[in-house]
């Protein structure tokens, strides 16, 4: 192999890089709708109940750098509307609840339905603005006919 095609092998393998790079930093953070009908049981996430109207379920380790920004942000968000509760999990000594709930980073969201269904997931440090569009699309009132 020559000087031109390392270069040219080099060259490649940056742009493929690159790419896949790109490409993960765009749908992190982005809302993905979930497709299961599992309902979450509070009690195994070390709470008594879920939010009446939402629940914004966050999980955290303790080396996490970008969870307490996150916890903060989701606390007032849920502080701001009646019903809606945040509750962080640390999964630092649970890679049980981490293995379950297919978590691969932190932090985690989860916007949880009255009923405790998973209706928006969020990996990365979600937007304010993205948490409460897609709670305003889980606690909007259906309409009646």
């Amino acid at each position: 192999m020559n000087i031109v095609d390392a270069v040219l092998v080099l060259t490649a393998l940056l742009a493929v890089t690159l790419a896949v790079g790109l490409l993960l930093r765009w749908t992190q953070n982005r809302p993905r709708r979930a497709s299961t009908d599992e309902v979450v049981e509070p009690r195994r996430l070390g709470a008594d109940a879920l939010g009446e109207r939402a629940t914004l379920l966050q999980f955290s380790t303790q080396m996490c750098a970008r969870c307490p920004g996150v916890h903060r942000v989701l606390g007032s968000i849920a502080n701001a509307h009646d019903g809606v509760m945040h509750l962080d999990v640390d999964l630092t000594d649970r890679p049980d609840i981490a293995k379950h709930f297919h978590v691969l980073q932190t932090p985690t969201t989860l916007i949880l339905d009255r009923d405790g269904v998973i209706q928006t997931r969020f990996g990365g440090t979600p937007s304010r603005s993205a948490i409460e569009l897609e709670l305003g699309r889980v606690t909007a009132t259906p309409a009646t006919v």
